[in-house]
């Protein structure tokens, strides 16, 4: 999938500019978005995912411009799935009530075919014995689980994930790692801002480092870990593995 940002600029009503003149232009099998807080990875994912629209600049999916109207921005939104930070579910439904509401809702799926496809990703990533609890009864890893499962049900062309392991303890935040590498392994595209810096390097192909609202580097993991080339870079790495 070619993902183009050009000129990508985001200022909210406050009249904070978040995001100012950002320009990509790539094939996007993994990606990681990383950089320190307040620098608008939240943000760029969300306009990317046709969630907030851009104040100037364009976004392009496989060539294709995505149009900043309701109508197209409802349809484009059927096309990706979303994972937040706290995961999102509804709280009054269980795990696989949560998987089948919105395949019948939103993309129109038959009740059976959208159980069927719940219990089947509920079994993929070991989850049957949590289907009926409630959101309250799980763990935060459980519920994140669940939350992708969720979003990779309908077949999504690319999923974007938002920080999904910042609120876990490890334990959880390795399970749902290993559920989004696994994932990766199987073809499913994806975009993550992500703190957790040994993932990007070593399960994400390419990565791009946010700063002051603008990408200052990308590349591989590789290179950005090992030899970056900016000074903004380089104290953001050292900060994020002084204890590691």
């Amino acid at each position: 999938m070619r993902i183009e940002l050009e000129d990508l600029s985001k200022t909210f009503d406050s009249g904070r500019e978040v995001l100012r003149g950002v320009n990509f232009d790539d094939e996007v099998t993994s990606l990681a978005i990383i950089g320190p807080s307040g620098g608008g990875k939240s943000t760029l994912l969300r306009v990317i995912g046709g969630l907030l629209s851009p104040t100037s600049g364009s976004v392009r999916v496989d060539g294709r411009e995505i149009v900043q109207d309701e109508r197209h921005l409802t349809q484009y939104r059927r096309e990706v799935g979303f994972v937040f930070q706290q995961g999102g579910l509804f709280h009054h439904m269980t795990g696989r009530e949560n998987i089948i509401r919105p395949l019948v809702v939103v993309h129109g799926m038959g009740e059976k075919e959208a159980g069927r496809r719940a219990d089947e990703l509920l079994a993929r990533f070991g989850l049957e014995e949590d289907a009926h609890k409630l959101p309250a009864a799980l763990s935060g890893g459980q519920r994140q689980r669940i939350a992708i499962a969720r979003a990779i049900a309908p077949g999504p062309r690319l999923l974007l994930l938002d920080e999904p392991t910042s609120a876990l303890d490890p334990e959880y935040t390795t399970e749902v790692l290993d559920m989004i590498n696994e994932l990766s392994q199987s073809g499913i595209r994806f975009i993550i801002v992500t703190h957790e810096m040994g993932f990007a390097r070593r399960a994400c192909e390419r990565a791009a480092f946010l700063y002051g609202g603008t990408i200052l580097e990308y590349g591989s993991g590789r290179e950005l870990f090992e030899a970056p080339k900016t000074k903004e870079l380089g104290q953001f790495l050292g900060k994020m593995f002084e204890w590691q």
